[in-house]
């Protein structure tokens, strides 16, 4: 995954539909929590079993969801100036220190 050239096209989209104004930590935060909740949705009611082995809708949903919160969080970190790629290898390197 090329985090630079995913955030260069997100900000494509972003200056053409004139979303920049929208586009502030608070919004992005919350619009990854609301995608965060979508994903959730699809897992309500299924048992272990059943999260385990979604129909190929369902999957693909699923797939949709985790792509709108990833795209939401490379926004939120430009906006941010936080660098994904570092935060995400520092936040791994601490959980291996703490649980591995």
């Amino acid at each position: 995954m090329n985090i630079t050239e995913l955030t260069t096209r997100l900000h494509h989209i972003r200056d053409n539909n004139d979303w920049r104004g929208f586009h502030s930590p608070k919004n992005l935060a919350m619009a990854a929590s609301v995608e965060m909740a979508e994903l959730v949705e699809i897992f309500q009611w299924l048992s272990e079993e059943q999260s385990r082995q979604l129909p190929a809708a369902a999957l693909s949903h699923a797939g949709e969801e985790v792509g709108d919160i990833v795209l939401y969080l490379l926004l939120l970190c430009a906006e941010l100036g936080i660098d994904m790629e570092q935060a995400v290898r520092a936040k791994l390197a601490d959980n291996e220190r703490r649980f591995a």
